[in-house]
């Protein structure tokens, strides 16, 4: 067998192994009909301009022309984009500015093609620490901005909020006033501490059960304005506990990378609809495992998703706010990027025994469609980094 048949792998406690990668992708999903028995939103990454001279802490650099590509990418196989999120690394690597931008763009690039998007409203233009009243007037200012160009807005959990407020009541009373504003329903974010550790105690608590009542009291106040909750604490239990007593009409969406497949399935007392990181790399097997499930198979939609579960938890492994770093790589080594670089410098925050894992998964499920090219890009970074190919 050649070297060029095998990728030398690094052990993490050094040395190296021979990965065969795959000789034939794996059958790519077509795109198909639109979605019936879930609403299905992928966060997607953003693409940096490598050939911009900027810091880790400047302005992000982005290449537009990529990264709303990517965009069509998902539009095309059916699924919606919730934009300028966490995985768009907003408040690591892009600030307000360049959320703003993208938002902007990808509004207008989803009206042209049709796609479902949801934009993420924050407080990222505030320093910390902000009062409640500057904060409330943040979140206008961008919820404005979403509303403006035509897309639903998401509600983020705000680092500032976090800071400012004191009691419970502070957070009732800050979405209280947002929630009334808003012009149309909602998505409600409650991103756990695991993806942003300022935002450790969020909703006026560290404890998850008291937590959970201001929450669940936010939504009870306004449910015509509460679209649907999105839950990222990667406890399933918990989220089933919570989408149970969700007011009728209010949607859960699913943000648990660790255990998407059994949530989405759901049980005979209701499921989770998907709002998923990890569908960014996964987005056409997700798509297809989705039509699968929408024809009533919920043992073929497991099986198209299960095996998919290990490759996710890896990526978001702790710390698993660098769970960007791998979603990048993969968009990489698919063929949907010219280069492995991010915004802020991201693309070093994961070791490359990590990154080569993430490669080996991938290829194993058959997620790229040129494995060759996949397998000379991974090549190529392992010998920059001195793994000898």
């Amino acid at each position: 067998m050649s070297t060029q048949d095998t990728v030398r792998l690094p052990r993490a406690g050094g040395g190296t192994y021979a990965h065969t990668p795959r000789t034939d992708a794996a059958p790519q999903p077509s795109p198909g009909a639109p979605f019936t028995s879930r609403t299905v939103f992928s966060a997607a990454h953003v693409v940096a301009d490598p050939y911009a001279d900027v810091s880790p802490d400047g302005p992000a650099a982005v290449d537009w022309d990529a990264t709303l590509a990517f965009r069509r990418h998902l539009w095309s196989h059916g699924l919606g984009v919730a934009e300028a999120m966490d995985t768009a690394q907003r408040g690591m690597g892009l600030d307000w500015a360049g959320a703003a931008e993208l938002i902007r763009r990808s509004a207008a690039e989803a009206k042209a093609a049709g796609g479902r998007i949801a934009c993420g409203a924050g407080t990222d233009q505030l320093a910390v620490p902000a009062t409640l009243s500057q904060v409330r007037d943040a979140y206008e200012e961008q919820l404005a901005l979403v509303e403006s160009v035509g897309a639903q807005a998401i509600l983020m959990a705000s680092r500032a909020l976090a800071a400012a407020a004191a009691t419970p009541d502070d957070y009732l009373e800050t979405y209280g006033h947002l929630l009334r504003q808003a012009a149309e329903p909602v998505i409600l974010h409650w991103l756990g501490p695991m993806f942003d550790p300022t935002l450790e105690g969020y909703w006026g608590s560290a404890d998850l059960d008291a937590a959970t009542e201001t929450f669940l009291e936010v939504i009870a106040a306004h449910p015509d304005k509460v679209d649907g909750i999105k839950v990222s604490l990667l406890d399933a239990d918990r989220e089933i506990a919570l989408r149970r007593r969700l007011p009728d009409g209010v949607r859960c969406y699913t943000g648990d990378d660790f255990n998407y497949p059994e949530l989405i399935a759901g049980d005979d007392r209701g499921f989770s609809h998907a709002l998923l990181g990890v569908f960014d790399p996964l987005g056409p097997l997700a798509a297809e495992a989705v039509r699968i499930l929408d024809t009533g198979d919920t043992k073929g939609f497991r099986e198209l998703l299960d095996p998919t579960v290990e490759l996710s938890r890896h990526l978001f492994q702790a710390p698993t706010r660098y769970y960007k770093t791998g979603v990048v790589l993969l968009a990489w080594l698919a063929g949907h990027q010219s280069h492995f670089t991010m915004v802020g410098g991201l693309q070093s925050a994961r070791s490359l025994p990590h990154l080569a894992r993430a490669y080996e998964l991938a290829d194993g499920l058959g997620l790229f469609p040129d494995p060759s090219l996949a397998a000379s890009r991974m090549r190529a970074l392992l010998t920059v980094h001195g793994v000898p190919q």
